[in-house]
């Protein structure tokens, strides 16, 4: 009988901190300093002017999340003025070279022109208190007003994806 109490407790409390995590959005966070592609400290481009789509990428799993983000480069279902869309490196916790995982974003962002900074000692993740991002793809949603409501750290399911684009579309 005090292992089926054990049992109920447990399973109660991890309930209870499902629903704590779930109501902690929205929250405000702030705009900090990284790293561009020259390794100059820098802010994240139009905060508080626009709202934000960031990938917060661990580069041992860029491709984690292809599926949705071939799905909004393709159908531009998220492409909006009031939107900017932009890549976080995470470059702590890689095994690779940080000089190697530049070079390689680098060499994308000349192709694509798409806006990719650096954060090289989990800036993002501690300050936004986003837990731990290793081999984590993470799709963020900031707000014009600088309010984190959307984050989702890893591989996301079919209605994970639709729950995503539902809350971006409510940013356009």
């Amino acid at each position: 009988m005090k292992s089926i109490t054990r049992i109920i407790i447990c399973i109660t409390s991890i309930c209870i901190a499902t629903t704590a995590i779930a109501q902690e959005l929205p929250r405000k966070v702030q705009n900090i300093a990284i790293e561009d592609h020259n390794n100059n400290k820098t802010y994240i481009p139009e905060w508080g002017k626009k709202s934000l789509l960031i990938f917060y990428v661990d580069p041992e799993v860029p491709n984690q999340n292809s599926e949705v983000v071939d799905y909004i480069e393709s159908t531009e279902c998220i492409v909006s003025p009031n939107i900017r869309g932009l890549g976080i490196v995470n470059l702590k916790d890689t095994v690779y070279p940080n000089w190697l995982v530049r070079k390689i974003a680098n060499a994308r962002t000349a192709k694509n022109g798409a806006t990719i900074l650096y954060d090289t000692n989990h800036h993002i993740s501690k300050a936004w208190k986003l837990g731990d991002c290793d081999n984590k793809f993470v799709t963020i949603l900031v707000n014009k007003s600088g309010e984190l409501i959307y984050y989702y750290k890893g591989k996301m399911s079919k209605s994970e994806q639709q729950r995503f684009l539902s809350v971006a579309q409510t940013l356009m």
